[in-house]
């Protein structure tokens, strides 16, 4: 198993142990594509660990169907890996037209969710996937997301997508990384195609 060596070992009073099992918030922003690939990759690794997962989707709507919610139910009820849930948060893309008092209900009511799951230690592994667009938006608030995050109990790790994820967020964050786009296929015209963006 590979492992990799820090640059520097903190004087914190934790062993080795006690530092690397400790839980990780992530962030996954940028204006380049894979921020949530790369946190569904984490959840299948999750998955093999035995971990049970919770997918949150705010802005993604209940319509739109992600090739990996598909690929992770189905793994989660096999009965080999981890148990995985998901959870559809928001109400559509949001260059859709759609009530933004709807919109941002739901997104409070997602992360109220995501909250008192975390309370009760329900997964080990929450995907916040498209989260920072409501922190960014202002309709939630990112000092109480950070604080909620920072005061979780046992070994919940969390990753967060989006573009504009808030410095605050970023700040408090274990783990951050910014994808950036050199070259696109809708730069020339091209829509998303099955199989590469869904």
């Amino acid at each position: 198993m590979p492992q990799g060596q820090p640059a520097a070992v903190p004087d914190d009073g934790l062993t080795t142990r006690q530092r690397r099992n400790r839980p990780l918030t992530i962030v996954h922003t940028g204006i380049g594509k894979g921020k949530s690939t790369a946190a569904f990759g984490l959840a299948l690794r999750a998955w093999n660990q035995g971990w049970p997962v919770g997918v949150f989707q705010f802005v993604k709507s209940a319509k739109w169907k992600v090739g990996e919610e598909r690929a992770l139910r189905v793994l989660g009820a096999s009965g080999e890996g981890g148990t995985v849930a998901w959870h559809k948060m928001g109400e559509g893309w949001s260059w859709v037209q759609r009530s933004i008092e709807d919109s941002q209900e739901a997104a409070r009511e997602g992360w109220a969710q995501v909250r008192r799951d975390l309370a009760a230690e329900t997964y080990r592994l929450y995907v916040l996937d498209e989260f920072a667009y409501p922190m960014h938006w202002g309709w939630v608030d990112t000092a109480e997301v950070v604080a909620v995050l920072r005061d979780r109990p046992g070994t919940q790790h969390v990753v967060i997508t989006g573009r504009n994820a808030p410095p605050e967020l970023l700040g408090a964050a274990d783990l951050v990384t910014e994808m950036s786009k050199v070259k696109h296929p809708m730069d020339v015209g091209q829509k998303g195609q099955r199989g590469i963006e869904w």
